[in-house]
């Protein structure tokens, strides 16, 4: 396997991962997607990609959602289990 192969599998296995935050994090709080592009304006057919790791979220989006949630980009990429932000 190529090294370009190997970084899209890990960028596209991220998505797999956060797929599942991104979804409850939106219905947890009560937004549909295009609710949610209302609020963030970022497109509903990007969110709706981003939901279902079809697209991984560039950073100035994870940031959006984060700021947004008011969780930690960590949490969103499931590196932790703790949503809350450190400052």
């Amino acid at each position: 396997m190529s090294y370009l192969s190997m970084i899209k599998y890990d960028i596209m296995s991220l998505g797999d991962v956060m797929k599942n935050n991104l979804k409850y994090l939106r219905k947890s709080r009560g937004y549909t997607q295009v609710g949610l592009q209302m609020q963030t304006g970022i497109e509903q057919s990007l969110l709706s990609k981003f939901e279902n790791g079809e697209r991984v979220p560039p950073t100035e989006t994870l940031l959006t959602l984060a700021e947004f949630y008011g969780v930690s980009i960590d949490y969103i990429l499931c590196r932790t289990d703790n949503p809350e932000v450190n400052k």
